[in-house]
């Protein structure tokens, strides 16, 4: 059973930080490509970062100098570590795990991320 675990939200407060972790099971996690997606309150999923099975990264113009993903094959682990949090950035966070090369997508429950006063 593949099973995709977030955690790390809560509240923070403007230029505050968090990190997000993403702990997978039931995948050979060396092969996926890892992504975080966000979910704006009323507003459409967006893609903000994503890591491939080779240690490659790229992030949505927003969060570029700001936000940092990475992963640990060694701990099947994906994270995203989000530095000078603005109130735009409040979201549900989702990663997803991609078999690279293939079709097969995974995705986690979500973990709150609230930027506020």
């Amino acid at each position: 059973q593949v099973q995709l675990v977030e955690s790390g939200g809560g509240l923070v407060q403007p230029g505050g930080s968090l990190r997000l972790s993403c702990a997978a099971s039931g995948i050979t996690f060396s092969r996926y490509t890892m992504a975080w997606y966000r979910q704006p309150p009323g507003k459409q999923r967006e893609l903000v970062a994503t890591i491939t099975t080779g240690g490659s990264a790229n992030y949505e113009d927003s969060v570029k100098g700001r936000f940092t993903i990475s992963r640990d094959n060694a701990e099947n682990t994906a994270y995203l570590r989000m530095n000078s949090l603005k109130p735009e950035d409040t979201a549900v966070y989702n990663c997803n795990a991609k078999l690279s090369g293939g079709v097969l997508s995974y995705w986690g429950q979500g973990t709150q991320v609230t930027v506020s006063p």
